[in-house]
């Protein structure tokens, strides 16, 4: 790893918090590299703990299931094992991991949203929200609808930043299937911690952490369903073991195409996609500050706060040496970066002259940027610590927040809109 400058060093204490709590190895490689940006760490880590562990329309099992299935849309088995172990930690029914065919018909129905959001979201228009509305016993909520979007394109945009980090290149020598190691229930990872580190979260887990013996037993229970009989152990590739041996570990399944509707479904350029003869999403016509911001804020309290505030984190990061190279201003080269990124999903600004990207991103950078937001999965562990050798660490991660963050705009736009659509129809 790059070393660090003086500036990177200066940390604040909530960041050796994260630290010193997240579960090691996979599970705060994330938190790490996010960490050469604390300011932006400790918003995003407030907006990710809302989004999982605070009240909202979903319950908590169903949470992390449905982040598994956008994790597994982009092949990201960091993440899926990541909320396989959550999803079970909050009383997940562990027969639900062996594929969309075990859970309900309600979840199994955000399978065709998912797909499309994560891979062509300009598809998206409001028939879509009209079958997940459509009034059954399986139809969604708005509000229901509106926190599965926020998480699907929340942890889309994460996969993308988990692959151009290089985070997958801790999975092991066999492809994913090293042991995840399960802390006590009154531990803390990085999908935890929120609000700065609060004092109330360190109330709260020493409060949980009382009844861990016996919260820890129930879930060696759960994982203990997952490992009885070889229909589950093939499908799930869990190694058999006898209760009484469980020491708090498991392996993660390398397969996930059981999570994923249309596996062979995936980007395609916009110029090219003849589907639905998509149209230029214009930003003048529909914003996030003027439009997506309301609406989501309305139907989910307080999410477009904590998505705003992390947006505008990302906006203010400084120390690009990267612009300085190009022989410009650091706004300027952030601003080409973010609307590439958008480019890609359809998405233009009218006054913007994209002249620029060209001149201001140079190729390799260009195909780099490109294959972290379009084809994730298809990025070389390594490429992230070989790519501009002559910039910081903290640089190359700030690209990736860049990448992230313009992605889960872009997603969430299409989606706001289409429901938008739905509502004045």
């Amino acid at each position: 790893m790059a070393k660090m400058s003086t500036g990177d060093k200066e940390r604040p204490p909530q960041l050796l918090f994260v630290k010193a709590l997240a579960s090691r190895g996979r599970i705060e490689a994330i938190a790490q590299q996010m960490g050469y940006h604390p300011h932006y760490l400790d918003s995003f880590l407030r907006m990710q703990h809302y989004l999982l562990h605070m009240d909202g329309p979903l319950p908590f099992d169903c949470r992390h299931f449905i982040a598994i299935m956008a994790a597994a849309r982009l092949r990201c088995l960091y993440l899926v094992n990541l909320h396989v172990l959550q999803f079970l930690r909050v009383g997940g029914d562990p027969l639900w991991l062996r594929g969309l065919d075990c859970i309900p018909p309600k979840l199994r129905r955000l399978s065709e949203i998912n797909k499309v959001l994560a891979h062509r979201p300009w598809l998206v228009c409001k028939e879509h929200i009209e079958k997940l509305l459509k009034i059954s016993e399986q139809s969604w909520s708005l509000a229901e609808l509106v926190h599965a979007v926020v998480l699907l394109a929340h942890c889309h945009a994460l996969a993308s930043f988990a692959f151009g980090c290089g985070c997958e290149q801790d999975l092991g020598p066999e492809e994913g299937r090293a042991p995840l190691k399960l802390g006590l229930p009154g531990s803390v990872c990085f999908c935890d911690v929120g609000n700065g580190c609060s004092q109330e979260l360190l109330h709260l887990n020493r409060k949980r952490s009382l009844d861990s013996c016996v919260e820890l037993e129930s879930l060696r229970e759960r994982i203990h369903w997952l490992q009885v009989g070889s229909e589950a152990r093939e499908e799930l590739r869990l190694p058999a073991q006898r209760e009484e041996g469980f020491n708090g570990e498991f392996l993660g399944a390398a397969d996930l195409s059981c999570y994923v509707l249309d596996p062979s479904f995936g980007y395609q350029e916009f110029a090219q996609c003849h589907e639905g003869q998509p149209q230029i999403f214009r930003v003048q016509d529909y914003s996030w500050e003027d439009h997506g911001f309301s609406l989501v804020n309305r139907l989910y309290s307080d999410i477009g706060h904590l998505l705003d505030e992390k947006f505008r984190k990302v906006d203010g990061l400084h120390n690009c040496s990267m612009a300085k190279r190009q022989g410009c201003e650091q706004a300027t080269f952030k601003r080409a970066i973010w609307n590439y990124v958008h480019c890609m999903f359809g998405i233009r600004y009218d006054d913007y002259d994209y002249a620029e990207v060209n001149h201001l991103l140079e190729r390799i950078l260009k195909l780099y940027i490109k294959t972290v937001t379009c084809s994730p999965e298809k990025m070389d562990p390594q490429v992230f610590e070989r790519f501009w050798k002559q910039f910081k660490h903290s640089e190359k991660v700030h690209v990736n927040l860049l990448i992230l963050e313009a992605r889960l705009q872009a997603e969430l736009l299409y989606a706001l809109r289409a429901i938008t659509h739905y509502m004045v129809s």
